[in-house]
């Protein structure tokens, strides 16, 4: 029986450019937080530049979108460091640092091991949640689903 890891994608556009003091918080914040996920329980792999992060990295063709990915062991492995220490208190100010939008963010799929996904298998899971809904192929932590063949990216 194939195990299959959980990948997860949340884009956000910047309210400000990421050097001015309004995201000065947020910026600082990033070598901790990263330190943190790479150190959880349950962390596989997430995105990341030569910088160590991928804060240089744009989605949908806008300058402002910024991208976050990684892999997981399971829901409740990201689950845990989401709403855990410093992550948790970014994730409370969020609406400092970027704009509220009003079409799916996030999206979670499943992987096979080993699998590291990129940015355009990124794009193509949230273009497919904003078309369809939560599927077995782009789904969200409200409306989750087992996983399989049908939901693994190969």
């Amino acid at each position: 029986m194939t195990s299959y890891e959980l990948a997860q994608v949340n884009i956000a556009r910047l309210r400000h450019p990421l050097d001015s003091p309004e995201l000065k918080d947020f910026v600082d914040a990033l070598d901790p937080v990263n330190a943190v996920a790479d150190a959880a329980d349950g962390f596989v792999w997430r995105l990341r530049t030569e910088g160590g992060d991928a804060t240089d990295l744009r989605v949908l063709d806008d300058e402002w979108m910024m991208i976050n990915m990684s892999v997981w062991r399971d829901t409740d492995a990201l689950t845990a460091f989401m709403y855990q220490g410093r992550h948790r208190e970014l994730l409370g100010r969020r609406y400092e640092f970027f704009e509220r939008l009003h079409e799916p963010m996030t999206a979670l799929w499943w992987v096979e091991p080993g699998r590291r996904p990129t940015v355009a298998d990124a794009e193509e899971r949230i273009l497919h949640l904003r078309k369809h809904g939560p599927t077995p192929y782009a789904f969200t932590f409200r409306t989750g689903f087992p996983p399989g063949p049908a939901s693994a990216a190969s």
